[in-house]
């Protein structure tokens, strides 16, 4: 087990030891290449360190320094910018990690852009003294905060849930970015720890997707806290959903009543992501079948008869069917309802009809009766003077 611990040691600093050719350092550093930070602000460097695989670490105290622009302090000492073991330093640095566990770990506070440098760490104890030549970390203090990143996982499709991540960069943890966005009043601000021991600030939001969010614009700003006030960055990003035909639609041309031998247009309309693929027509008879009569956004036909027409739009996500056009030729029209408002109008004339026949029959049945009544009374009397 020892061998291999020390064989993977060996591999380890020989892959070190390929990015920096002309050197052979005695100290290695595990932190980020590169790092952004921001003036008025600070920055956290993660760091662990270890020695070659023959190099051991004594009990006695051990010491950080960290040097600027050149490891080779010894050309000029004022690029040595801190050092654990002295209260007063050149830059305002401060190990927080425990060096006797071999975590370099260290605070730079109260940023300038002068500050914009690479920094080699170096570890001091007692006889043991050595840099990490190989492992310089690159700081670039900027005025202006990065954007934020606004990332969206799953498929932009009308009734899928995504998730809507926005995140922004946090090299001070003690003073992290504000999150906001318009998705919702106040979301929850969550720090994370990234695998190299930065930090991230991230909000979160899971929402079901339809066709209204098409084209809406997602606003995420970061609100970073320095000495002079707050610096904003923001990003914005448009949704593009996609969704099966929309509010589709149909109208008819020059008019819905026309005379035999017209040609009509009838259009179809109908928004969907993507574009409407096929625009299909079809006739309903008047026993209800529908027939397919033709394809394309115009159907163009010579009226001989009236008739219900509508048109149905597709694309790879389904199919709408527009409201129904009723055409009527020399003023009879073929509407299913039509007809049976028609009929039912018929029914209730002829009811009517009926109704007031038997109202006229019982109003004269009774006149003529009694004019019966007074012929036969007359003619009682003619026989009584007869037989006088």
């Amino acid at each position: 087990m020892e061998t291999v611990s020390v064989l993977l040691s060996l591999l380890w600093a020989s892959g070190a030891l390929a990015q920096c050719p002309n050197k052979d350092p005695d100290l290695f550093i595990t932190a980020p290449k590169e790092m952004e930070a921001l003036t008025g602000s600070c920055v956290m460097i993660p760091c662990s360190f270890r020695t070659k695989p023959d190099q051991t670490i004594s009990s006695g105290t051990i010491y950080g320094v960290w040097i600027k622009s050149d490891s080779r302090f010894s050309l000029n000492p004022n690029n040595v910018i801190y050092n654990s073991s002295k209260t007063d330093n050149i830059y305002p640095m401060n190990i927080t990690g425990n060096l006797r566990q071999r975590n370099c770990t260290t605070l730079f506070s109260d940023l300038k852009a002068t500050h914009t440098d690479t920094y080699y760490f170096r570890m001091e104890n007692g006889v043991f003294r050595a840099t990490a030549d190989c492992d310089p970390v690159q700081i670039n203090v900027r005025d202006a905060p990065g954007s934020p990143t606004l990332n969206i996982s799953g498929d932009l499709r009308e009734n899928v849930s995504v998730t809507i991540t926005c995140s922004a960069s946090t090299p001070c943890p003690h003073l992290p970015p504000k999150l906001t966005w318009n998705l919702q009043a106040e979301p929850d601000n969550h720090r994370e720890e990234n695998t190299d021991g930065t930090f991230t600030t991230k909000i979160q939001k899971t929402i079901t997707v339809s066709d209204k969010h098409d084209g809406f614009t997602i606003s995420c700003s970061a609100s970073y806290p320095v000495t002079e006030g707050i610096r904003t960055a923001q990003t914005l990003v448009t949704l593009s959903v996609s969704y099966a035909p929309k509010d589709t639609s149909a109208s008819i041309s020059p008019s819905a009543v026309v005379s035999a031998g017209t040609w009509v247009n009838l259009s179809c309309f109908s928004r969907a992501r993507p574009a409407v693929s096929s625009f299909t027509w079809f006739q309903i008879s008047s026993d209800g079948a529908r027939t397919k009569v033709s394809e394309g956004a115009l159907y163009t036909f010579n009226a001989t008869g009236g008739g219900v027409y509508y048109c149905v739009a597709s694309n790879g996500l389904g199919a709408q069917a527009s409201p129904q056009l009723h055409l009527t030729v020399g003023g009879h029209e073929a509407s299913q309802l039509d007809i049976a408002h028609i009929i039912q109008k018929t029914i209730l004339g002829l009811v009517v009809l009926v109704i007031i026949g038997i109202i006229c029959d019982c109003c004269l049945r009774p006149r003529s009766f009694n004019n019966q009544l007074e012929d036969t009374a007359a003619g009682d009397h003619v026989n009584v003077v007869k037989s006088a």
